[in-house]
């Protein structure tokens, strides 16, 4: 089981991740959705497409951009659409 953990509070587990270039991306019903604010910001990869992000906040601290995910993939990268992955001090415990 794989848990994506910050402030000490876990914000998402699964047991069906997938992994991509070394990071783990959870499926969307495994994230916390409390702990997930919709971010303005998007980058672009040009193999799996335009990523969206996700702020991360817990207990009033907010981790901006720690989360992002892909609404809509290219082909090669249709395994991880929707899911999330994390960086920016999130601890990801597989």
């Amino acid at each position: 089981m794989s848990k994506a953990i910050w402030q000490g509070a876990v914000i998402a587990e699964s047991d069906r991740c997938e992994v991509v270039e070394g990071n783990q991306y959870f499926p969307p019903d495994a994230i916390k959705r409390e702990h997930f604010r919709e971010s303005s910001h998007h980058t672009t990869c040009p193999w799996k497409g335009v990523a969206s992000y996700y702020d991360v906040v817990v207990d009033g601290q907010t981790n901006k951009d720690a989360a992002w995910y892909y609404p809509e993939t290219k082909e090669a990268a249709n395994n991880i659409k929707g899911y999330v992955a994390f960086w920016h001090g999130v601890k990801v415990e597989v």
